[in-house]
C-alpha cells in the first residue's frame, strides 16, 4: 500500500512538471509565433504596396511616352533639380523651350505630373471643372479645410454659388475706401525710409497691409495689425505653413500622414495651424455675437457694409439650408489666406517692377496725378480711369504671377488639340510662370512691356496665354477684389513716393503657395519733388 501511494505521488508530481513545462513552452513560443505572423503580414503588406507603386510607375511611364521631357533621377525624379536657391522657375522655362506644349515632371519614384506651359494645352485643362490634385492640395486641408480652393464636385458647385454674391460690384464698392485707408497706414510707416534713403524689405510691410485690408473688407474688423509692435502671429504662421506645405510636397516620405505627423516639421505645422485657426475662429465668434445682438439679420446692411462673413453666415441655397460651421471656418481660412497672401505677392512684385522700370513708373504717376487731381484718396470710379497703370499691373502679373502653378487630377480622359491623350486619374499641372514666359507666345518674355496689353495686342493672343487668376469655371472668385486692391495700392504709393531698387539686393524668385523671394524684395524710396 505504501508503495502504491509513493508511485501515485510520483506520477502526480510528474504530471505537474509536464504541465508546467507545457505552459512555459506556450508562454515563450506563442509570442514568437504571433510575432512571426505579424512579420509575415507586414512583409506581405509592404510587398503589395511596392508592387502597386511599381505598377503605377510602369503605367505612368507608358502614358508619358508621347510626352518627352528632361531626364530625371531613378529615385528622386526631378526633385533634385529644384534646390530652392531661386533658380527653379528659370529651369522650368528652359525645359519648356526644349519640350513644346508640355513635359513630364517626376517627384519621387512614382509621382508624375504632366506640366503644361502653352495656352493651347492650358485651354483644354482649364475649361474643365476637374478637381485640384490630391497630393499638394491635400496637404493644405488640415490648414484651410475643404473650402473653395480644394473642394470639388457638388460641394464645390454649391459653395461657389453661395459665395459668388460676396464679390458683386455693389459689395466691392465700399472696399475701395477701406483698402485706401490701410494703404495710407503703410505709406505713413515708410516715412523714415524716405528720409534716410535706407532700403527696406517690402513683402512684410505689404503682407500686413493686405491682412489689414482683408480684415476690414471681409470681416468688418479693425485689426490694427500694421501699428502693433512685434511680428504679427498670423502672418508668421502663414509663412510657416506655406514653407512646410512646400517641403512636404518635395520630401517623398512626408507624403505619409503618419511619418509627417511624427516628424519635427509635422509638429511645427500643427502649431502654426493652431495659431491660424485661432485667428479665424475669433473673427467668426465676434461676428456671431454681433448677429445675436441684432434683432433681425436684415439690419446688417443698414448698420455697416455687407461683407464676406455676412454672406457666409446668412447664405441659403434653394432648400434654405446654410453652410455648416465647419464649412464656414474652411471658407474663412481660405479667404483669409488667399485674400491677403496672394495680393501681397502681387503688390510687392508690382512695386518692384515699377522700381526696376522708372520710365513706366513715371508714366503711371502722370496718369494717376491727372485722375486724382489733388485727392489723397481713391474712389470706385477712379479705378476705370487708369488704363496705363492697369496694363503695368497686368504685365507685372505676367512676369511675376502670385500663384506660379496650379494642378488638377483628371476624372476622365483629356485629349489635347494635337491628339495626345492623358487618362483619368492622371495629374496635370499648369505652370503659370512657364506659360507667361513662353517665348513662342510672348516676344521678349523677360522684358517688362505693358503695351502687350493694349486691346489690339490682346486680340492677337489666346485668352489662355495670360492666366494669373486661372481661367474657366474654377477661376479665382476674388480676382476683381485683388485687381482693385492692386490699383489702389499702386496709385497711392506712386502719388507719394518715387520707387528705386537696391542694386545690391536683387530678389530671387521662390515658388511657394505664392511667389516669394528667397532673399526678400528690397526697395529704396524718396519723396516726390513738389510740383512747380
Amino acid at each position: 500500500m505504501l508503495f502504491a501511494v509513493e508511485v501515485s505521488s510520483s506520477a502526480h508530481t510528474a504530471m505537474e512538471i509536464y504541465d508546467k513545462v507545457q505552459r512555459a513552452v506556450q508562454f515563450y513560443l506563442y509570442p514568437i509565433h504571433f510575432q512571426c505572423i505579424i512579420a509575415v503580414v507586414a512583409v506581405v503588406y509592404i510587398a503589395l504596396k511596392v508592387t502597386k507603386l511599381v505598377v503605377r510607375k510602369y503605367e505612368d511611364t507608358r502614358v508619358l511616352e508621347s510626352f518627352p521631357g528632361p531626364p530625371g533621377h531613378w529615385l528622386f525624379g526631378h526633385a533634385l533639380e529644384f534646390p530652392q536657391d531661386g533658380t527653379g522657375l528659370d529651369k522650368v522655362v528652359k525645359w519648356g523651350e526644349a519640350y513644346p506644349f508640355a513635359f513630364p515632371l517626376w517627384f519621387g519614384p512614382v509621382i508624375a505630373f504632366l506640366n503644361i506651359h502653352h495656352p493651347s494645352y492650358a485651354k483644354t485643362l482649364l475649361a474643365s471643372t476637374e478637381p485640384k490634385d490630391d497630393i499638394a492640395y491635400r496637404f493644405l486641408i488640415p490648414w484651410i479645410g475643404e473650402g473653395l480652393l480644394v473642394s470639388h464636385s457638388n460641394k464645390w458647385f454649391r459653395h461657389r454659388r453661395l459665395l459668388t454674391p460676396g464679390f458683386h460690384y455693389d459689395v466691392l464698392k465700399p472696399y475701395v475706401k477701406l483698402i485706401a485707408d490701410s494703404t495710407k497706414v503703410m505709406l505713413d510707416k515708410w516715412e523714415n525710409y524716405a528720409k534716410t534713403n535706407e532700403s527696406f524689405e517690402l513683402f512684410q510691410h505689404v503682407s500686413l497691409m493686405t491682412l489689414d485690408s482683408i480684415m476690414k473688407c471681409g470681416f468688418s474688423c479693425n485689426s490694427n495689425c500694421q501699428t502693433e509692435s512685434g511680428t504679427n502671429a498670423y502672418i508668421k504662421a502663414v509663412y510657416e505653413l506655406c514653407d512646410l506645405v512646400n517641403l512636404r510636397f518635395r520630401v517623398f516620405p512626408y507624403h505619409s500622414d503618419i511619418i509627417f505627423h511624427l516628424s519635427p516639421h509635422g509638429y511645427r505645422f500643427r502649431k502654426a495651424c493652431k495659431i491660424a485657426h485661432g485667428h479665424t475662429e475669433e473673427v467668426i465668434r465676434r461676428r456671431k455675437e454681433i448677429l445675436k445682438c441684432e434683432r433681425e439679420q436684415e439690419k446688417v446692411q443698414t448698420k455697416r457694409h455687407l461683407d464676406f462673413l455676412d454672406i457666409l453666415l446668412c447664405a441659403r441655397d434653394d432648400n434654405q439650408e446654410g453652410l455648416a460651421d465647419e464649412d464656414i471656418r474652411a471658407e474663412v481660412d481660405t479667404f483669409m489666406f488667399e485674400g491677403h497672401d496672394t495680393t501681397a505677392s502681387g503688390i510687392s512684385w508690382l512695386l518692384f517692377s515699377l522700381a526696376s522700370n522708372p520710365e513706366h513708373q513715371k508714366t503711371c504717376r502722370e496718369e494717376i496725378t491727372q485722375v486724382l487731381q489733388g485727392k489723397d484718396n481713391m474712389d470706385w470710379e477712379d479705378l476705370s480711369k487708369i488704363p496705363y497703370t492697369t496694363m503695368c499691373i497686368k504685365e507685372s502679373l505676367r512676369m511675376y504671377p502670385p500663384v506660379p502653378g496650379i494642378a488638377r487630377k483628371l476624372t476622365k480622359p483629356l485629349t489635347f488639340f494635337d491628339g495626345r491623350t492623358v487618362p483619368a486619374g492622371f495629374l496635370v499641372g499648369t505652370s503659370v510662370f512657364g506659360l507667361h514666359r513662353n517665348a513662342t507666345v510672348w516676344e521678349n518674355p523677360n522684358v517688362f512691356d505693358p503695351l502687350r496689353f493694349l486691346p489690339e495686342n490682346c486680340a492677337k493672343r489666346s485668352p489662355h496665354a495670360f492666366v494669373p487668376f486661372s481661367a474657366g469655371p474654377r477661376n479665382c472668385i476674388g480676382q476683381t477684389f485683388a485687381m482693385n486692391e492692386m490699383k489702389v495700392a499702386v496709385c497711392l504709393t506712386l502719388k507719394r513716393y518715387e520707387l528705386m531698387t537696391d542694386p545690391d539686393l536683387k530678389p530671387k524668385m521662390l515658388p511657394r503657395l505664392v511667389l516669394r523671394s528667397l532673399n526678400g524684395i528690397y526697395l529704396r524710396i524718396k519723396h516726390l519733388e513738389p510740383e512747380p
